[in-house]
């Protein structure tokens, strides 16, 4: 799993670039994880200001 630096999108492949936002570099470095379903209706998506549903790592390490 990797997670994009610039969206935190978790990718399950090995890609170069973000699939989601096509610019964002990746890493594999990160530290928890939470599965959007519903963006519009979730809580959870609006307090860690998310708006599509996947996979989002909720802290990048340096």
């Amino acid at each position: 799993m990797r997670a994009c630096k610039s969206c935190r999108y978790i990718t399950y492949q090995n890609d170069k670039v973000c699939p989601k936002c096509q610019q964002g570099e990746l890493t594999d470095r990160f530290s928890g994880m939470v599965l959007i379903l519903d963006a519009e209706r979730s809580e959870v998506a609006k307090y860690v200001q998310l708006n599509a549903p996947g996979s989002y790592a909720l802290k990048l390490k340096n």
